[in-house]
């Protein structure tokens, strides 16, 4: 990854496929994928583009607000098709691995000093590069540091335990209002299968005159009903409460 065009106002990283990464000062990042032409392919015809736009914009010390997204010119049919919510606890999946990271590696970069980052983390290929040009950006530019209102001596705050730092609730679905319709549909669809569940037990013990077959069938219909509402419930807590995540397993 080469940098180009660095300056105040940020840098160009442009790949070989044709796409670039851009940082665009202080807090976007802009990931344009250009797929290579095919052979044959026309050159007049316009090529798809995929893009990834982030904006990191800090809040306060060790806290960051997150906004994500994907604009492009193809496959734009699919969003009509499948739920923002889905594409959502998607993100959400790829995001706890880096909050995870990244709150570690903020407190190494702290130990270590801003003028000492590149003692606390490994940077030694050319992928390295836009983390490399960013801190000699904050370095240049920003003096290593956020200018906050009220800034404090020791302005990291304490660790939190690893549901309050990767919880998906508050700082997401409570605020989503596609994740929050089908937080809401999903948990009445689990009462629906336990209700039933119990409906069909109840049924097989008061019923008479039913064949054997028949309470074979309601047996399995209210197993399955019960094994739905646990599997649903394990869902509901995964992609919209909280999921562990360990960095040795990944």
């Amino acid at each position: 990854m080469k940098i180009e065009e660095a300056s105040v106002e940020g840098f160009l990283s442009p790949q070989e496929n044709g796409g670039y990464y851009r940082y665009t000062a202080p807090f976007i990042i802009c990931i344009s994928s250009l797929p290579g032409e095919a052979e044959g392919e026309e050159k007049e015809k316009k090529k798809p583009q995929f893009t990834q736009v982030f904006m990191c914009i800090p809040v306060s010390p060790g806290r960051s607000r997150l906004i994500t997204s994907y604009p492009r010119s193809a496959g734009v049919w699919l969003d009509k098709i499948i739920p923002p919510w889905y594409h959502h606890i998607g993100v959400n999946a790829v995001l706890d691995s880096d909050i995870y990271l990244l709150h570690v590696e903020e407190r190494n970069l702290a130990a270590a000093g801003a003028e000492n980052w590149h003692k606390a983390v490994y940077v030694p290929t050319s992928s390295d590069g836009m983390v490399i040009a960013f801190r000699n950006w904050f370095r240049k530019h920003c003096q290593n540091q956020v200018g906050w209102a009220t800034p404090t001596v020791d302005q990291l705050p304490a660790t939190p335990t690893k549901d309050k730092l990767m919880e998906r609730y508050c700082s997401h679905v409570a605020q989503c209002t596609s994740c929050s319709a089908a937080l809401k549909a999903m948990k009445a669809l689990e009462e629906v299968l336990q209700v039933t569940a119990v409906a069909v037990v109840v049924f097989l013990s008061v019923a008479k005159g039913t064949t054997v077959v028949h309470k074979t069938a309601a047996a399995s219909l209210a197993v399955l009903c019960f094994a739905a509402s646990r599997w649903l419930a394990s869902f509901i807590e995964k992609n919209f409460y909280f999921q562990d995540y360990i960095h040795a397993y990944k």
